[in-house]
């Protein structure tokens, strides 16, 4: 049992995640193919949810008092529900993903408290699963925010070859500006949900564990500096609709914050 609620908590979780990374892209390029997907799998979610809500209430319907679990849940389960209505009536993409943010984390913390287990055990156990989540997002939205990082130079290199007319045989082997631009805008598309996830999961962590100082580490000061770098370039992006060569700029910039992130572990007090 115990097995089979931590497999059915990590698929709702990466689910969950999965669906807030296709909600992010229709934000960026009004993608329509991507928020029918990215609904579809947030409905998903939200049925699991319901599923485990009513099960949950169902089995103790006699008890007068809700648990911290199912109240959290619940509240969890509101919000995608307003943001499922949000969506559907209102159109404010960036709103659904933000208030999807909140949810995520809340429901993170939530499922890994383990109802039922009250031990120190269960909840170290609890903290090394939050803490696994939040390995696994940050290391993938590293990986894509590099990856972009190496399409934005390649941008500002080729633009400036083109500019120049130097036509080398280097030159004529890399993409066109519109597809170096594509594929950087995909990498920003994937690794910026997953490390304002990642960061909301960490803050969770540190608050369940009564350790709210931490915030005020230089890693996790650093971190979020690095999403609002990247939420900065978000808005030149998709709302102010700057060129190319000012994009591919900003994105290095934000990468140029991202290690210095990396190298902060070396300052902070528990990375």
């Amino acid at each position: 049992m115990f097995f089979t609620q931590k497999w059915l908590y990590d698929a709702i979780l990466y689910i969950y995640a999965l669906s807030l990374l296709f909600y992010f892209s229709d934000f960026m390029d009004a993608n329509r193919r991507a928020k029918r997907i990215g609904t579809g799998l947030l409905i998903f979610v939200w049925i699991l949810q319901t599923v485990i809500l009513v099960s949950r209430l169902v089995t103790h319907f006699e008890v007068t008092a809700i648990s911290s679990f199912e109240y959290w849940l619940g509240f969890s389960w509101l919000l995608v529900t307003i943001s499922l209505v949000i969506s559907q009536f209102f159109k404010i993409e960036f709103l659904v993903f933000l208030v999807n943010i909140i949810s995520f984390s809340v429901l993170a913390l939530n499922l890994y408290s383990r109802p039922g287990m009250d031990d120190q055990f269960g909840v170290s156990q609890a903290m090394r699963d939050l803490l696994l989540v939040h390995i696994s997002l940050v290391l993938c939205a590293y990986a894509s925010l590099t990856i972009g990082s190496i399409f934005a130079g390649m941008y500002l290199f080729l633009h400036k070859q083109l500019k120049g007319k130097r036509w080398t045989p280097f030159t004529r082997r890399l993409p066109s500006l519109d597809t170096i631009e594509r594929f950087s805008d995909r990498a920003i598309i994937i690794g910026v949900p997953l490390l304002a996830m990642s960061l909301s999961v960490a803050v969770t962590v540190l608050l369940a564990e009564g350790r709210p100082q931490l915030l005020f580490d230089w890693k996790v000061l650093t971190s979020f500096a690095t999403l609002i770098f990247y939420v900065n370039y978000i808005i030149q992006r998709a709302m102010l609709r700057r060129p190319g060569t000012q994009l591919a700029r900003l994105h290095l910039i934000a990468f140029v914050m991202l290690i210095i992130n990396l190298l902060s572990s070396y300052l902070s007090t528990f990375h």
